[in-house]
C-alpha cells in the first residue's frame, strides 16, 4: 500500500490504515497475554502449587501453550492485515477527493468505478436461477413425500397379502375340502332324520284323525263295540286303513 494511490487518498484526510491495523494487533496480543496470566493464576490457586517446585512446572506448561496459541493467532492476524490493506483500505481506481473550494467531482466517475452493469446483470440472472432452483427443489420434496406415502401403502398391502398367503398355507385346500365334505354329510343326515320324523308325525296325525272320526259313541261304544256300526262306515274305515 505504501506509495500507492490509496495511501495518498488516506493521507489527504489524515487517516493511517496501517496505524489502525497495528493498534488492533497490539490489542489482540494484550488480550492473549492477560488471558494466559489469569489462567496461570487460577490454575496455581486450584492446584495449590504456589511457592513450590510444581509452580515452575506449571509456568513452563502454560508458557508452552501460550506460544502455540500465540503462533496461530499471529498467522491469522497476518492474513487479516493483508486482507484489510488489499480490500478494506483500497480505494477504487480513479477515485479523487474534492479539494476545498472546488465543486465535487462528477459522481459518475466513482459510480462507474464501483458499478458494472454486466456484473449486475449476472447477479440478477443468478438470483433468478436460484429462485427457480428453490421452486424445483420444493416440488421435488413434495413428490418425494408423495412417493414415500405410496411406498408405505404398498408395504402395508404387501404385508396383508403375505399374511393371507401364510393363512392359506396353514389351512391347505385339501383340509378345507374335507371339512366341507364332513359338514355336507352331517347336513344330509340331519335332513333325512328331519324328513323321517315329519313323515311319522304326519302318519300319526292321520291315524288320530281317523280314530277320532269313528270314536263316536254310535260307532264304537263299550257295550256294542263295532256291532252297532253301519256297514258303510265300516267299509270306509277299512279303506282308510289300507291306504296308510
Amino acid at each position: 500500500m505504501e506509495g500507492s494511490e490509496s495511501e495518498a487518498v488516506f493521507d489527504s484526510v489524515n487517516l493511517n490504515p496501517q496505524l489502525f491495523i497495528n493498534e488492533v494487533i497490539n490489542t489482540v496480543n494484550d488480550l492473549v497475554d492477560d488471558a494466559f496470566d489469569y489462567f496461570q493464576q487460577e490454575a496455581s490457586t486450584s492446584l495449590k502449587v504456589e511457592g513450590t517446585d510444581r509452580a515452575q512446572d506449571l509456568a513452563k506448561g502454560v508458557n508452552l501453550i501460550r506460544k502455540m496459541v500465540q503462533s496461530n493467532v499471529d498467522k491469522r492476524l497476518v492474513m487479516w492485515e493483508r486482507y484489510c490493506l488489499d480490500h478494506c483500505f483500497e480505494v477504487p481506481e480513479g477515485f479523487v477527493l474534492p479539494k476545498s473550494g472546488e465543486t465535487p467531482v462528477d459522481s459518475s466517475v466513482c459510480q462507474n468505478a464501483i458499478c458494472d452493469p454486466e456484473v449486475d446483470a449476472e447477479l440478477d440472472s443468478l438470483r433468478n436461477k436460484l429462485t427457480k432452483v428453490g421452486e424445483e427443489s420444493a416440488a421435488l420434496n413434495r413428490e418425494l413425500q408423495l412417493l414415500e406415502q405410496q411406498s408405505a401403502s404398498s408395504d402395508r398391502l404387501a404385508a396383508l397379502v403375505n399374511e393371507t398367503l401364510q393363512l392359506y398355507d396353514r389351512n391347505s385346500f385339501h383340509e378345507m375340502f374335507q371339512e366341507m365334505v364332513k359338514t355336507s354329510s352331517q347336513l344330509r343326515m340331519k335332513t333325512a332324520k328331519l324328513k323321517t320324523r315329519k313323515a311319522e308325525e304326519a302318519k300319526q296325525n292321520k291315524i288320530d284323525k281317523i280314530y277320532n272320526r269313528y270314536k263316536d259313541s254310535s260307532v264304537m261304544n263299550d257295550s256294542n263295540g263295532l256291532s252297532g256300526a253301519k256297514l258303510e262306515d265300516l267299509q270306509e274305515f277299512l279303506d282308510n286303513m289300507k291306504t296308510m
